[in-house]
C-alpha cells in the first residue's frame, strides 16, 4: 500500500492536469477534490460560493478532503485553499507525500485572466487580488514536502520530477 501523493498550490497552476498524468503513470486513482464537491452539490464551485457561501464550501472541502486522504494509492488534487485548513494540512503531513506546484505570479496572472470560474477572483483588480492571495498562502504552501517550480517546464518533465521525488521518498 503506497502513500497518497497530494498536489497543492494556487488555482491555475495545473494540479488537475498534472494529477491525472501522475495517477496514470503510477496506476493510482486520481482524485480532484473540487470536482467531487461539484458533483456532490450539482453545481460549480462558483455557484456554491454565490448560492451558499465560502464557509459552506470550506466545510464541504474539509469533510471530503479528510475522507479522500484516508484512502490509499491516490493522487489527490486539493483545491487552492484546502492546504490552509489545519486539519487537512495535518492529515496530508501525517499520511501523504505532498508537492507544492508553483508558478511565477506573472504566469499565474496570465493563466487566470482567461478563467471565469474562480470565485475568489471576481474582483475589480485581478492582478492585485491574485498577488494578495498568493502572498497570503505562500508560507503555508511551503510546508509541503516538495516544491516544484513549474514555470518553464513541460508537463511531462514536471510529472517525471514528481514521480522521482515521490519514489525516492518512499525508500
Amino acid at each position: 500500500m503506497s502513500k497518497n501523493l497530494v498536489l497543492t498550490g494556487m488555482m491555475g497552476v495545473g494540479k488537475s492536469t498534472i494529477g491525472k498524468k501522475l495517477a496514470k503513470k503510477l496506476s493510482f486513482t486520481f482524485v480532484d477534490i473540487d470536482k467531487i464537491i461539484e458533483l456532490k452539490e450539482g453545481c460549480s464551485i462558483n455557484q456554491i460560493f454565490k448560492k451558499k457561501n465560502e464557509t459552506y464550501f470550506r466545510k464541504l472541502e474539509n469533510d471530503i478532503s479528510l475522507r479522500e486522504l484516508n484512502k490509499h494509492n491516490s493522487v489527490i488534487s486539493l483545491g487552492g485553499g484546502a492546504f490552509l485548513n489545519n486539519a487537512i494540512r495535518k492529515a496530508v503531513k501525517n499520511t501523504c507525500i505532498s508537492f507544492w506546484l508553483d508558478v511565477s505570479l506573472v504566469e499565474l496572472i496570465k493563466r487566470l485572466r482567461r478563467s471565469r470560474k474562480r470565485p475568489l477572483l471576481f474582483r475589480k483588480n485581478l492582478d492585485e487580488e491574485i498577488y494578495k492571495i498568493y502572498l497570503k498562502r505562500k508560507k503555508t504552501y511551503n510546508e509541503a514536502d516538495y516544491k516544484i517550480k513549474c514555470n518553464f517546464l513541460k508537463q511531462e518533465i514536471v510529472v517525471k520530477k514528481i514521480i522521482r521525488l515521490y519514489e525516492n521518498s518512499r525508500n
